[in-house]
């Protein structure tokens, strides 16, 4: 049996759909068979993230109701033969399914699967029940602000609740130099606060919004130091001992020099 891994965080707009597709795409490029389940019925996005919306025919909602076979839902990522998505939704409502359906299909997927990573709406409502129903273990992505902080502190209390426990943390875009000057929140006060065990650090990057309008997940990319945190974090999933990123800010003179010249 594979592994269900759900993808949360409560607050909307902080990297959940980019870091599914990242992480799933990671675990494809180390070989592993993966799905990717758009949770999101009403609101999907993970489709274009992963630049496969022109190829959708069936989605979760035709599979839970009987209108085709789960195999004739899931979409082939022609790049990586091992990963594939299947779509949310588009015309319906998150009501459209239950965390028992959820609970089946994930069990249905974690037979054929060696990972099933399963992006999770924001809020917490029947959207939410759903995408953590099946799923044996949660991560939850937040950004340094107050707020998505709040929101990433209510959504672990809820999965504590529903006997989801030890969740991982991804603290999202990060920016070494407004930590520096103490205008962003720091690694150390996030984790204080959520009393998580932190899991990655993805640092603010062009790269993940060039990629993520192209359709194509960043963590391919060898050279980009967002697409190095994904890789290291699906090796940390894996298994392996992998140190965190230690980043520097960067503010050299050349770097003022450009920002004084607008570049």
């Amino acid at each position: 049996m594979g592994e269900v891994i759900v993808i949360t965080s409560g607050k909307g707009g902080v990297g959940k759909t980019t870091t599914t597709a990242n992480l799933g795409t990671g675990f494809a490029l180390q070989g592993k068979k993966v799905v990717l389940v758009d949770a999101d019925i009403g609101l999907r996005n993970l489709d274009v993230v992963m630049g496969l919306e022109n190829r959708i025919v069936y989605d979760l909602v035709d599979v839970t109701e009987g209108n085709c076979r789960l195999k004739q839902a899931l979409i082939r990522d022609k790049r990586y033969e091992t990963l594939y998505l299947l779509p949310a939704a588009q015309t319906r409502d998150k009501n459209a399914v239950t965390p028992d359906q959820m609970r089946q299909l994930c069990q249905d997927l974690a037979q054929e699967f060696d990972y099933v990573i399963i992006d999770c709406p924001a809020g917490i409502e029947q959207g939410f029940r759903n995408a953590i129903a099946g799923a044996d273990r949660a991560i939850i992505v937040t950004t340094p602000e107050v707020s998505a902080v709040r929101d990433a502190d209510r959504i672990i209390g809820l999965l504590e609740s529903e006997g989801k426990h030890n969740p991982k943390l991804i603290v999202n875009r990060i920016r070494p130099l407004m930590v520096k000057k103490g205008d962003m929140m720091d690694i150390d006060d996030i984790i204080e606060i959520l009393a998580v065990d932190l899991l990655g650090i993805i640092p603010e990057d062009e790269y993940i919004v060039i990629s993520t309008n192209r359709g194509e997940p960043a963590v391919a990319n060898t050279s980009a130091l967002a697409s190095t945190a994904y890789r290291n974090i699906v090796r940390r999933l894996m298994g392996e001992n992998v140190p965190l990123m230690i980043l520097e800010p960067n503010d050299s003179l050349w770097n003022r020099f450009k920002k004084v010249l607008g570049l």
